[in-house]
């Protein structure tokens, strides 16, 4: 009898190393510990980016919106959160926005940063904190929106017969917020619509099918200065926030002046690697300089991406719209434009010149290189 034990005790050891290795080899878990698998997955998550959300045109004879279509709004789009596309300033005057175009843009939105400073940057997640809806556009507020509102139970008051009235416990959250808001507003009236449709029309300031804040951030810059962020590649012409999505902050930085000329300088790395110097003048990238180690200097002043300012762009079309070049004129022919009774307040104001046209660089950048 014990001539049979031994046999199968090594047939049944034989047996389990077998399953466990064949478990082994099925386990999704070990196979995405593989070099092939994490090269996959990487491939799929930096493929992964956002798009505007797809949603079918809202009619131009929509109805007004039902009580319905406002209740399942406010249901979905508080509290929910989103990554910013775009900058929004400290205050209660907001940003605007009408068939895609953003108000205040461009200088003014820039001065409203300055003067207020910026409670949302491009890219920065942010909470959905209350929806309005009004007759003819819909207000959001963002992170708490720009006035701190009270509880239900701070507004309420005691009083009695012979005693002063006692008021609820006050503010005890901070009375400086941060927050902001967007107005979207319709030609005549709040139409009929679904909330991918809502999704689609915040797009332009609003991204809600990001997951992540550099995913968001990307979607807002040129192709160009996307693929040379994802390489941690630093191009002149790009400002500081583009610079830290590259390259990350700066270890280093030095403030010189260059005859009436300031400018801020970028160390990153430190040798026997290779050292970049990313040199800014104001918000602008104007020259990068790379020290190999070899010895070799890399120079690049020339500027190798424009950033475009649609916001410019449309303001300036839709004032040519309105003020065509062949619009009537009460001047006789040969009149001199500046030889014109002027208004009882003064001088009337000169138009504004045209943006210049500046082409965009093509062909990669002339490198100087000095041993």
């Amino acid at each position: 009898m014990p001539r049979f034990l031994f046999p199968a005790a090594v047939a049944s050891l034989l047996l389990l190393a077998s399953f466990a290795a064949y478990s082994q080899a099925n386990d999704p878990g070990q196979k995405a510990n593989t070099p092939a698998a994490a090269a996959s997955a990487s491939t799929n998550s930096s493929s992964n980016v956002s798009s505007a959300p797809q949603a079918p045109p809202i009619p131009s004879n929509a109805p007004h919106m039902s009580r319905e279509t406002r209740l399942q709004i406010l249901r979905d789009f508080e509290t929910q959160l989103v990554y910013s596309r775009t900058s929004f300033p400290m205050g209660t005057k907001g940003l605007q926005l009408k068939d895609g175009v953003i108000t205040p843009n461009g200088k003014q939105l820039e001065q409203m940063l300055v003067i207020y400073g910026p409670s949302i940057k491009p890219g920065s997640p942010a909470h959905i904190s209350f929806v309005r809806i009004k007759n003819d556009y819909i207000h959001f507020e963002l992170n708490g929106g720009p006035i701190r509102r009270q509880k239900w139970y701070q507004r309420i008051e005691i009083s009695g017969a012979n005693g002063p009235a006692i008021t609820g416990p006050g503010n005890t959250e901070t009375n400086n917020p941060h927050g902001s808001n967007v107005d979207l507003y319709f030609d005549k009236y709040v139409p009929e619509m679904t909330a991918a449709q809502l999704r689609q029309l915040l797009y332009p300031v609003l991204d809600f099918n990001a997951r992540n804040p550099e995913q968001a951030y990307l979607d807002t810059v040129p192709p160009k200065v996307k693929e040379a962020i994802l390489a941690h590649h630093v191009l002149v012409g790009m400002n500081h926030e583009m610079v830290v999505h590259a390259k990350g902050k700066p270890p280093n930085k030095v403030r010189e002046k260059d005859g009436d000329t300031e400018y801020e300088e970028w160390i990153y790395g430190a040798p026997p690697a290779d050292v970049d110097f990313v040199r800014f003048v104001g918000d602008e990238v104007v020259r990068v300089e790379t020290m190999k180690v070899g010895g070799q200097k890399i120079v690049r002043t020339e500027k190798e991406v424009i950033l475009p300012n649609s916001g410019e762009e449309k303001e300036a079309q839709s004032q040519a719209e309105e003020h065509p070049s062949n619009a009537p004129s009460l001047r006789r022919p040969g009149e001199d434009p500046n030889n014109v009774p002027q208004p009882a307040s003064g001088t009337s104001p000169l138009p504004a010149p045209p943006p210049p046209d500046i082409p965009q660089p093509n062909g990669p950048n002339q490198v100087v290189a000095i041993r």
